[in-house]
């Protein structure tokens, strides 16, 4: 979404791979999304185009594996908006045709993670990455995004929920018969606690704010994704303590240096495994 202005940057399929989990049939399975479905640095990158940064690890092709596939196709991308689910998507190599595209009447299921670019996902992260560390002991993220007398932020969580309310439907109109999930975000910065700055350059006081705007557009999610008669996955719980700030090996999302192959403040290959679990487990 500082990998190419965090990743402000396809369909693939991967080959089906038979699985523990024993659904009555296979299933066609369709995945959707940003990068926090797509996974760029993970290795191995592959599809097209090379610009969606999309591994054949990510949670998507972990859930096909564990499953029973008839067939699964990701079109996830990395930089996409929920815009880019209905229009073909422009990355710094290649067009990401329509993601909606890849669905049909006989898509059985649909992952999908959107949101997080509408926000502004980069600019949050290098706008507090910059402005925080001037004020170490307050919060002068907190403070730039509430500088008009009311939290930028929020605002942008609430005027995103009608486009991922407008997506969904979008999903149920042409694949009126399938499963589909909306797969919520994992924890970044620390679910308590004042964070580890100056290691990560959020103030105890932005690591606070950053941590409830995660939880806001988390609960948005749920919100649109109950209204559309769809399911919400919590990734947010299972991630718990396995944030930014933890050490190598116990660190699912990377920091701003990251110390796995993963893109800046993106989930690597463990928090991938992570979330493909929480996907596994909601499809039951």
């Amino acid at each position: 979404m500082l990998l190419a202005g965090l990743l402000g940057v396809g369909a693939a399929l991967v080959p089906t791979a038979t699985a523990a989990a024993d659904p009555d049939e296979p299933v066609d399975y369709v995945a959707l999304g940003d990068s926090y479905a797509a996974g760029p640095l993970i290795p191995l990158q592959y599809g097209s185009p090379p610009g969606c940064a999309r591994s054949d690890h990510n949670y998507p092709a972990l859930t096909s594996r564990s499953l029973v596939t008839a067939s699964f196709v990701d079109v996830s991308c990395s930089g996409a908006k929920t815009g880019d689910l209905a229009a073909p998507q422009e990355t710094d190599a290649g067009t990401n045709p329509p993601q909606l595209d890849a669905l049909d009447a006989g898509t059985d299921l649909v992952t999908i993670s959107i949101g997080g670019n509408d926000i502004g996902f980069s600019e949050i992260v290098e706008t507090c990455a910059t402005r925080s560390p001037t004020e170490p002991d307050g919060a002068a993220c907190r403070d730039f995004y509430n500088s008009g007398g009311s939290d930028e932020l929020v605002a942008r969580i609430d005027g995103t929920a009608p486009k991922v309310q407008a997506a969904l439907q979008g999903i149920l109109s042409r694949s009126p018969d399938a499963d589909v999930l909306l797969v919520g975000y994992p924890t970044i910065v620390p679910d308590d606690g004042p964070g580890c700055f100056p290691a990560v350059p959020f103030s105890p006081g932005d690591t606070e704010y950053l941590r409830g705007i995660t939880k806001q557009l988390d609960d948005m999610l749920a919100a649109q994704a109950a209204i559309a008669g769809t399911e919400y996955v919590d990734t947010y719980t299972p991630t718990i303590g396995h944030d930014i700030c933890t050490p190598p090996g116990t660190k699912w999302v990377e920091g701003l240096t990251p110390t796995s192959p993963a893109a800046p403040m993106h989930p690597n290959a463990l928090g991938m495994e992570a979330m493909s679990a929480a996907v596994v487990a909601a499809v039951g």
